[in-house]
């Protein structure tokens, strides 16, 4: 197991530090922009509605239901605390935050990016916005996990948060990959949507349990995935898309997530 040290604190943040918080805060409120045209509070489509419903909870076997967004109310919430917390004056000058504060304020910017390539039907733009999206949030995890948390608050706020975020944005990955293939025509070929879709969730199955392994089976990270793998099993359990088929494979991929996620704890509790 690796040692990991706590982060250390400063008192005296640096003209660096004071423009990474101003960066990290207005990025921010850009992701807040983005996310108020997602939902159509400023005259756009909501995000299901765009490219023809391309993106809808039942455009492919793999898309979860609806109800499933619902985590990034949480995701949100987190990020706007992560704000608040850079901002105090024992997290101003933390390593942690000089590691990571421009990579969560490009992480928002990138989301607010999504958001606005679907608005404008560029589906093969946004799976290269979420793709770059999901690739700043392994860096900022991997950064994260080099240091511990100080307390609680920096636990949940920064920790909870993007873990949480990474979590989601892997299933997201890829479900808009499937979706963004589907409306280019691609139906499966000679395989089949039902062997597609457990191909990809059993990818998923793998990715989720690599990054169980290499950042200490963090909850978080895995919550959000499972999360994810269950609300495809609720789509495909009812609605237009039905497959049992599929149902069964997310559920065992969000079980193999669980497990690998259980057995690093146990292991790295042990050692």
């Amino acid at each position: 197991m690796t040692d990991r040290r706590l982060a250390p604190s400063t008192t005296t943040p640096s003209s660096r530090d004071r423009l990474r918080q101003v960066v990290v805060t207005v990025s921010f409120l850009v992701c807040l922009l983005g996310s108020f045209v997602g939902i159509g509070a400023l005259g756009g489509d909501e995000v299901e509605d765009t490219a023809g419903g391309a993106l809808s909870d039942a455009a492919t076997h793999i898309a979860p239901d609806g109800p499933a967004f619902s985590i990034w109310s949480v995701i949100y919430t987190g990020l706007a605390l992560f704000v608040i917390l850079q901002w105090l004056p024992r997290f101003a000058a933390q390593s942690r935050q000089r590691a990571v504060g421009y990579l969560v304020a490009a992480s928002m910017v990138l989301n607010a990016a999504w958001i606005f390539a679907t608005q404008g039907d560029l589906l093969w733009l946004s799976v290269l916005v979420i793709l770059v999206l999901l690739a700043v949030l392994c860096r900022t995890l991997v950064l994260l996990h080099r240091e511990r948390a100080e307390n609680a608050f920096e636990l949940v706020a920064v920790d909870g948060t993007l873990g949480l975020y990474l979590g989601w944005v892997t299933v997201a990955t890829a479900a808009n990959i499937a979706a963004t293939l589907a409306d280019s025509g691609f139906d499966g070929s000679e395989l089949g949507p039902e062997v597609w879709a457990i191909i990809v969730l059993a990818a998923l199955a793998v990715i989720g349990s690599l990054l169980a392994v290499h950042l200490g089976g963090r909850l978080a990270i895995s919550a959000a995935i499972v999360w994810g793998l269950s609300w495809v099993a609720v789509g495909r359990a009812s609605g237009e898309l039905r497959s049992s088929v599929t149902v069964v494979a997310a559920l065992v991929a969000a079980a193999v997530v669980v497990a690998a996620t259980l057995y690093v704890r146990l292991r790295d509790r042990r050692a």
